[in-house]
């Protein structure tokens, strides 16, 4: 009844003109001009209520790719096509977009209607034509004249009306073509996305980012206008088929402003459009949830989308256009390709808006503009990669500067702390050794002992700390020279024992009776390695035993393999500790509330030296049971000669040496002045800096000077090189000198014997070894003398 009563009144003002019928034989102009369409409004009519009803007003084309806009109307389009040729005929006609919802044409020889389907809103299998545009495969037979209807309906996009009929032949000709410019425009886009987002992923800067997923968005939206997503991906149509232009334009636009803002920093240079760039980001958010509110919603998204990309191209132009007339330097290529980009979007929009006819320039200006676009933009990209190489070389050579700057400054600072450190150190340590070997009241000897403990135990974090240095920057060497390894074994198993007996532990040694007397080594390194290792059982054993145990193992060329176990049954280790031994400040990771002391240096220290002299480290440990550390390094004996024997065992007395002692601190004077003294045959004069000290070579002779080097007035590096000038004389200049200093970095070391020193001793000196320089430096002088 109410299809009656419409028909009734539309009826009155229906068009009762002939249609024309398009013969493609002999028909002038184009098939457009025979066709006439009409809105049906959201009428849900069938094709017997449009074939057999006059009641819808038909109107005629007005151009090959006539648009009725952004619609959500059902639209019927007729025309009728005669073949005059004695044969059939096999036609293409292609029609509407390749995302137009719904297209279903009708094709009616006499009282037959066939029925054909496609859009995007179908599977992609059940189209007739499977294709990506809209086609159709006409089957005309010969000497008649067939009607032609076609529904079209859209959620809101924009609906166009082209009719192109295509003989085969011309149908894949023009799809050749076709597949050619979209294959050069999409491979750009893809090409440029993918290496923008790799420039991202080295460069971490945010324009590369956003400029990648810009162009992929614009491939991916074109390529969904196009019908390739529908093909290839949402085969099914449906849902999210239907709304993936929506998304993909406005990611489009998103990321567009996103990459905008960033390249022109908008945010530091123009800080008052920031506001309306986070304005649109807003709205783009609030147009994605129409996109998935309802159908209503959908429909009022598709304008609003393309005027908000208007506004967003008005944004950009403003921008840049406002830098211009402030003068802040723009790229031109940036400014050459928002040109393009403004010129194709904007006649995309006007298009879909009706504002532009349908031609295609029009339909494609998207393509072109984006392709030039791209070009463009990557042309400034380039030049914004040159401008990020050129800055990070330039922050490089600063930060090299800044660098060296520090290093410097860590390594006087080091030298620095050493020699601050170890001075007072050394006093104390001097006098704590000479009182110890004057006094025998117990309790005196007791204090004594412990001061001394004290500051062996100061003086090992100290060296620790200079040796981490020294390992950081690959300088921590050795210094190998002749030593007696067993008096060294047992001196250090007597110290540990002391320790271990005030803790109540059961500390036992045993040292192999086949060690050779003298090697060649590094002695004090190997003390230290031993002393870490005894230090760690004797610290983390709090009841039970330590045990040290030594085998000496002779191989070929005189060397001598030296394998060392040091046992507890302290608290161990579990298998997570255990792997992080050898990590530097490895006690700080310990949740031990410092309840075993320590810097956490020891081990990395350890492993460090043996490396140096190809020995190696292993650990053991449970936890709670206790630990085993195996060491193994090579030392090669040394072999003496009877004659050097005999030279070793001339007595002092027949050599009386004089020694010039160059100290400026009166504590570190009275320390070598009390060692020096022990030995009657050797006098000595002191000079409290390097003036001093050339002063005296002037007027007095002696066998060796103790050269100390941080002093005022003139420093012991000054001192030196008047020395070994040879402007005192050859005499002097032959003199050994024998750095004396609590600087003890490599640095330092290496600079004192490049000058000519003969040798290098840190503060606190040893007693023994001191005398045993001064005695074999100064009589090793004598006789090239003699000789």
């Amino acid at each position: 009844m109410k299809h009656l009563l419409l028909i009734t009144y539309l009826g009155c003002i229906s068009l009762f003109a002939q249609q024309p019928v398009y013969n493609i034989q002999n028909s002038k102009g184009q098939l457009y001009e025979y066709a006439q369409y009409t809105n049906a409004g959201n009428l849900d009519l069938e094709i017997s209520d449009v074939q057999n009803n006059s009641f819808l007003k038909y109107l005629p084309l007005e151009s090959e790719n006539h648009s009725v806009g952004f619609t959500s109307d059902n639209y019927w389009l007729k025309f009728k096509i005669k073949n005059d040729s004695e044969t059939s005929k096999t036609y293409y006609l292609e029609t509407a977009r390749p995302i137009t919802d719904v297209v279903n044409l009708f094709q009616i020889d006499g009282t037959k209607i066939e029925h054909f389907k496609n859009g995007d809103d179908i599977p992609f299998k059940e189209k007739q034509v499977q294709h990506r545009s809209t086609v159709f495969k006409l089957e005309l037979p010969p000497q008649k004249a067939q009607q032609i209807f076609i529904h079209y309906k859209s959620d809101g996009e924009t609906i166009n009306l082209p009719l192109k009929l295509y003989t085969a032949s011309e149908f894949w000709l023009s799809n050749y073509h076709q597949q050619l410019f979209l294959g050069i425009f999409y491979g750009i886009l893809f090409l440029a996305s993918i290496i923008y987002l790799f420039f991202y992923s080295s460069l971490t800067e945010k324009a590369f980012l956003y400029y990648g997923i810009y162009v992929l968005s614009i491939a991916l939206m074109q390529l969904a206008l196009d019908g390739f997503l529908h093909e290839y991906l949402f085969t099914l149509g449906g849902y999210w088929n239907s709304r993936l232009v929506l998304i993909t334009a406005l990611l489009s636009n998103l990321y567009l402003l996103k990459y905008c803002e960033h390249f022109l920093r908008v945010n530091t240079k123009l800080k008052g459009f920031k506001k309306v760039y986070h304005i649109i980001y807003g709205i783009i958010g609030v147009l994605f949830a129409l996109v998935f509110l309802s159908d209503k919603t959908l429909e009022l998204a598709y304008p609003l989308s393309n005027l908000n990309g208007l506004f967003s191209l008005v944004l950009i132009l403003a921008t840049t256009f406002t830098m211009r007339f402030r003068r802040i330097k723009i790229d031109p290529y940036f400014s050459f390709g928002i040109f393009f980009l403004v010129i194709g979007l904007l006649g995309f929009v006007m298009n879909n808006l009706s504002v532009l006819p349908n031609n295609f320039y029009t339909l494609n200006s998207a393509k072109f503009g984006s392709g030039f676009e791209v070009i463009f933009l990557s042309l400034s990209m380039t030049n914004l990669i040159r401008k990020l190489r050129i800055e990070k070389e330039m922050s490089q050579e600063e930060a090299l500067k800044k660098s060296e700057e520090i290093s410097g400054l860590k390594t006087y600072f080091m030298s620095n702390m050493s020699h601050e450190l170890r001075t007072p150190i050394n006093a104390i340590m001097g006098v704590a050794d000479d009182e110890l070997a004057k006094n025998p009241n117990p309790e005196v000897k007791n204090a004594l002992d412990i001061i001394k403990n004290a500051s062996v135990s100061l003086l090992s974090n100290v060296n620790d700390i200079l040796d981490f240095e020294k390992i950081e920057k690959n300088e921590l060497k050795l210094n190998n020279q002749p030593f007696d390894p067993v008096e060294t074994m047992r001196q250090i198993c007597a110290n540990w024992k002391m320790e271990a007996d005030k803790k109540g532990l059961n500390f036992v040694s045993e040292i192999d009776e086949n060690i050779p007397k003298r090697v060649i080594g590094d002695d004090k390194r190997l003390i230290q390695v031993i002393n870490n290792l005894l230090s760690n059982a004797v610290k983390f054993t709090e009841k039970g035993r330590v045990h040290f145990k030594l085998v000496c193992t002779p191989q070929p060329n005189n060397m001598h393999r030296f394998s060392i176990q040091v046992s507890d049954t302290g608290v161990g280790m579990d298998v997570k500790y255990k792997d992080m031994a050898f990590d530097s400040f490895n006690q700080m990771r310990l949740d031990n509330k410092r309840k075993f002391g320590g810097i956490g240096l020891g081990l990395t220290i350890v492993n460090h030296i043996l490396s140096l002299c190809d020995g190696k480290i292993k650990i053991d440990s449970t936890l709670g049971k206790g630990t085993n550390v195996f060491v193994d390094f090579s030392l090669k004996e040394q072999k003496l000669s009877k004659l050097s024997v005999e030279k070793n065992q001339e007595p002092i007395s027949n050599n009386p040496l004089k020694v010039l002692m160059v100290e400026d601190n009166k504590m570190n004077q009275m320390v070598l002045s009390r060692i020096l003294k022990t030995k009657p045959e050797i006098s000595f004069s002191i000079a409290n800096n390097g003036q001093e000290a050339v002063d005296l070579l002037k007027v007095e002779a002696f066998n060796i000077i103790l050269m100390d080097l941080q002093m005022p007035v003139m420093d012991g590096y000054e001192a030196t090189e008047i020395i070994k000038s040879g402007a005192l004389g050859p005499a002097v200049k032959a003199l050994p000198i024998v750095a004396v200093t609590a600087d003890a970095t490599q640095e330092t070391k290496e600079r004192v014997l490049n000058m000519g020193m003969i040798d290098y001793m840190t503060k606190p000196v040893e007693k023994e070894l001191l005398l045993q320089k001064i005695i074999g430096y100064s009589t090793r002088d004598k006789l090239s003398e003699t000789a």
